[in-house]
């Protein structure tokens, strides 16, 4: 199969944003029985955008060929021998790092990207030197949340590895694959190949000094989340919930993912997203349209500290679509994650 100009709409964002054809990385494009093979050739050790160029190529293929076509994508490294001082893709870019934090929920819908990024800035505006990597590779909002969309990271080699340079806005340095990615493309990963890309999103980024790293899981507790929290140093976790009774099982399947003796990472928190709603216009009225105190409730049943309540507020939402998190501001909400983020540093000091 010679005509290959489809994949000339997947681009490199770390080389020019080129596309993958004029830049001579596919080797070979071959059609048979059904099924779309397609051949890369990465001239580096470490691509640090390897696992996305592979999944736009599955994507390119689903897009132009009859459905029901099968893509199959097959990489070949052209590389010279490492040298037996390179680190490869160890943890190395979170040596300076003194907290890496996981914010998990069981579930989607309970505002767990939105906590997470208004944690992050309330903890900036705290003082503390802040990242945060937006592990959700399926529905990355990161980039929306904080008004960073159609920004794309730089790449820095750095012995026989390429780094990625986060993006910084608010005081925090930002990863997510968001930034990679057009936001109408879906992600067409197996979980292999989606566990591989987060990896890279946090251990091939040059993060500096940190005082805190957070990392947005995806919902839920699948084999995503087991391999991340096995793979990378983490020192703990924060969960997020909503208060209705239902809520609970979740909750409980969040905590035991923690509490396995596989993982055993301790759970510093609960906290309780849409705990009561409250008009701008009256400030001083809560209704507790979800129920009252479920989250207190949970963390008690489990034996966690509640460490935070959170608001329904109009503006929560509202700066979360403008790219300015409600963190930023000086009203109720802001407040509210700012006690958030001093509940958070006093247990870790």
């Amino acid at each position: 199969m010679k005509d290959w100009n489809f994949l000339k709409e997947v681009h490199h964002p770390g080389r020019g944003d080129k596309d993958i054809v004029s830049l001579g990385m596919v080797r070979s494009v071959e059609q048979e029985d059904g099924k779309v093979v397609v051949t890369l050739v990465f001239p580096k050790r470490r691509d640090p955008l390897a696992e996305y160029l592979t999944g736009s190529v599955r994507a390119a293929v689903y897009r132009h060929f009859p459905a029901g076509t099968e893509a199959e994508v097959r990489t070949v490294v052209e590389e010279k021998p490492a040298s037996p001082h390179d680190p490869g893709l160890g943890t190395e870019q979170l040596d300076h790092v003194r907290h890496v934090i996981c914010i998990a929920s069981g579930k989607g819908g309970v505002g767990k990207s939105t906590v997470a990024v208004n944690l992050a800035c309330a903890l900036a505006r705290l003082g503390y030197k802040v990242g945060l990597a937006d592990a959700d590779v399926y529905g990355p909002s990161v980039p929306t949340m904080t008004g960073t969309e159609g920004q794309t990271p730089f790449a820095e080699k750095e012995g026989e590895l390429d780094l990625i340079l986060p993006i910084e806005k608010y005081g925090v340095k930002w990863m997510s694959i968001g930034y990679f990615a057009p936001r109408e493309q879906a992600m067409i990963w197996r979980g292999p190949m989606a566990c591989g890309a987060l990896k890279q999103m946090i251990l091939q980024v040059k993060w500096g000094e940190l005082d805190f790293l957070l990392i947005d899981l995806p919902p839920g507790t699948g084999d995503i989340h087991i391999s991340l929290v096995q793979d990378i140093p983490l020192e703990g976790a924060v969960i997020v919930t909503t208060p209705q009774n239902v809520a609970l099982a979740d909750v409980e399947r969040g905590v035991s993912m923690f509490r396995n003796p596989s993982i055993d990472k301790p759970i510093y928190g609960l906290v309780e997203n849409m705990a009561w709603f409250t008009p701008a216009e009256l400030p001083e009225n809560r209704y507790y349209i979800f129920g009252r105190d479920g989250g207190a409730q949970m963390a008690a049943h489990f034996g966690i500290p509640l460490l935070g309540q959170i608001p329904l507020v109009q503006g929560i939402r509202e700066s979360g679509d403008a790219g300015a998190p409600a963190a930023l501001s000086d009203g109720p909400d802001g407040q509210a994650f700012l006690d958030l983020a001093r509940q958070l540093a006093e247990k870790l000091a």
